[in-house]
């Protein structure tokens, strides 16, 4: 079939297809001019109609003349690459419920959007089910651009879906997946040989979250010295400031918080002058934490560094982010000895979290916990802390849930519990790798083995 023949089928199948969907049958479109065996011969692909023909069928079945020779609609087409540019505009404002059905509807009709247009609404729903917490939908979308043909190893894009990729893995818990797609990403890299780059630098300041949340302190340290050189060499003040701030990530699980809190503000005097409100808010987030983690009596401070934190994430972060927020809000109110702030701080928490970050939402739980524990309600305390245990049953053992376990079996042990604070104290040593000792000793096995 040759290229004319084609175009006067498609024009048939375009100009039947309107008119079933309007309810119109072929002698609603005759005229003085067109007889209904003519409309039939177009339909059928055995007649081209010439262009004054072509116009009056257009108006009869409500579309433009363009759409009838070619399948695209000039003004259907705008409309559509204006609700892309419009779930853009809502990504970046935080309106991810929006922007998701904006770049929802525009991708239903695919078809008459250019392929680069595509890949922009893929990539920008992608985003909105990350911000959104549906991290198994973003993964799925974030995987399919990565491992499109189109997708040039090396190049910015690349970098950035293999930084988003690596940060959804990490999100959702699956370490594993996490480190290796960030491990796979920085081979590539040195394969290839380019120079290194801000997205370069995002990638490897991710892939260092991700040793981290894993628990190979010592990969991530050999990543963070490897880094801030180049980054110190050829990096801007934002990838600058990133490995800093995940540099204080490591030096905090290290025990080192006075350095971790020098990290965090260098990184926030590094970004002070940029424009990415969330990266902002998430580093004055961390500076509170850091800060409530030294026991500072800064608590105007904190509050301060929170409050700021907090506008920022609810304006462009994600839920988890928010939630994070309100758990330090938490810890600094008992720390004030106003557990019935702290009661609602960690309540929003665990509303925000719903089913997203277990063990956020655990920690959050242990705050609730305590706070009930100082309000008096004991039975309520014993009730979220058995919760506590429930979630973190569910979860694997790795550094994450040991370092919950042992925060609630400091709960259980402020409280007078010793016999529960033991329990997850055992917890928290199997999930550090610690395992039991097998003996024939009562007493050893009493100690060592972690009761259920």
């Amino acid at each position: 079939m040759d290229q004319s023949q084609s175009e006067t089928n498609g024009i048939g199948q375009r100009l039947r297809e309107l008119r079933q969907k309007r309810g119109l049958n072929q002698q609603d479109l005759a005229s003085d001019d067109v007889s209904v065996s003519y409309v039939s011969l177009i339909e059928t692909g055995k007649r081209a109609p010439s262009d004054t023909v072509l116009k009056t069928l257009a108006e009869r079945v409500g579309c433009t003349v363009d759409y009838l020779r070619t399948g695209r609609d000039d003004a259907r087409v705008k409309e559509l690459e204006l609700k892309v540019a419009f779930g853009d505009m809502a990504l970046r404002n935080g309106a991810n419920g929006e922007a998701l059905q904006s770049y929802s509807e525009a991708l239903a009709n695919a078809p008459l959007l250019q392929e680069a247009t595509v890949r922009r609404a893929r990539l920008g729903q992608a985003l909105a089910f990350e911000k959104l917490g549906r991290l198994e939908a973003a993964i799925q979308l974030f995987t399919t651009l990565f491992e499109d043909p189109g997708t040039v190893p090396g190049t910015s894009d690349w970098a950035q879906l293999a930084v988003a990729l690596c940060r959804a893995y990490r999100d959702s818990g699956d370490q594993m997946m996490s480190v290796e797609v960030g491990e796979r990403a920085l081979r590539k890299l040195d394969q290839l040989g380019l120079d290194y780059t801000d997205d370069h630098i995002q990638l490897g300041a991710t892939l260092i979250t991700c040793y981290f949340q894993r628990g190979d302190l010592t990969q991530a340290q050999l990543l963070v010295n490897r880094l801030t050189a180049v980054a110190e060499q050829t990096g801007s003040r934002v990838a600058r400031g990133s490995v800093y701030w995940n540099a204080a990530l490591v030096a905090r699980s290290r025990g080192q918080f006075k350095e971790a809190l020098a990290l965090t503000e260098r990184a926030l005097m590094l970004m002070a002058e940029t424009d990415n409100v969330r990266h902002l808010g998430i580093l004055k987030f961390n500076c509170a934490s850091f800060l409530l983690d030294t026991e500072s009596s800064e608590h105007e401070r904190i509050e301060e560094l929170l409050t700021e934190s907090q506008e920022a994430v609810v304006e462009a972060g994600t839920a988890v982010e928010q939630a994070k927020v309100e758990v330090e809000f938490a810890r600094l109110s008992l720390r004030q000895g106003a557990p019935q702030d702290a009661l609602g701080r960690a309540s929003r928490a665990i509303g925000l979290l719903r089913n997203e970050a277990p063990w956020d939402s655990a920690f959050a739980r242990t705050l609730l916990a305590q706070a009930q524990f100082d309000l008096g309600e004991e039975r309520q305390a014993r009730e979220t802390m058995r919760a506590v245990e429930r979630e973190l049953l569910r979860l694997p053992d790795n550094r994450s849930s040991a370092t919950v376990w042992r925060q609630a079996g400091d709960v259980w042990l402020a409280n007078g519990h010793q016999g529960e604070a033991m329990t997850f104290y055992q917890r928290a040593l199997c999930g550090a790798g610690l395992v039991p000792l097998h003996s024939t000793s009562p007493a050893i096995a009493m100690v060592t083995s972690p009761q259920t």
